[in-house]
């Protein structure tokens, strides 16, 4: 199978970009971006380093970012499975993309940035949520924040509510395929509970 091995290659595929989606680029956050990010509880935060690229999932009950300044964003790391692969990847290349989302709305906000972590407690203890606070934050410089159109969540219907799910595997199937022996129905019916108790 032939593959593309050059920018002239495959530019050559496609025609000239749409000069809205390179003139709608910013380099600071907005008024407009700001108050889309402060209405995100949700957003995918994409970091690279030496072993590896990483995409993961960020959620809270509030604003999922506190935007700083007009340059700078603050994400809380908040309890998880202590993998740290996105923590990893920014202490050793602080290159990060995030995409913000808002339930029910198909555009996407997409910010590209330069991070770095802090325990510092002045800046931890500011997510202070039941008397827990995150070990670290992430301090985002950013670079590019841009929208993403409606297409992709729109052709996917991403927010409309279908029988789909139904088929997909649980987080316990997942485990099952790993330990046999494992009762992924009792984790599952377990996990939602746990989860919410063990949210901070």
């Amino acid at each position: 199978m032939e593959t593309i091995d050059s920018i002239e290659h495959l530019e050559a595929l496609y025609d000239d970009a749409v000069p809205g989606s390179l003139t709608k680029v910013r380099t600071f956050i907005t008024p407009a971006y700001r108050k889309w990010i402060d209405s995100s509880r949700f957003v995918v935060l994409s970091s690279v380093g030496p072993a590896g690229t990483d995409a993961s999932p960020r959620g809270d009950t509030e604003s999922v970012a506190k935007v700083r300044d007009q340059n700078t964003l603050w994400i809380p790391d908040w309890r998880g499975n202590n993998r740290l692969d996105s923590l990893r990847n920014i202490v050793q290349d602080g290159r990060v993309s995030l995409m913000f989302m808002i339930p029910g709305n198909n555009n996407v906000v997409r910010v590209n940035g330069l991070a770095a972590l802090t325990a510092d407690p002045e800046v931890t203890t500011q997510f202070e949520r039941k008397n827990v606070h995150p070990k670290t934050v992430i301090m985002i410089n950013v670079v590019e924040v841009y929208f993403q159109c409606a297409k992709s969540l729109m052709r996917s219907q991403l927010w409309q509510s279908t029988d789909s799910n139904r088929e997909a595997p649980t987080a316990g199937a997942f485990i099952k395929e790993v330990r046999a022996e494992f009762d992924a129905e009792q984790y599952d019916a377990g996990y939602a509970e746990y989860s919410k108790d063990r949210m901070w």
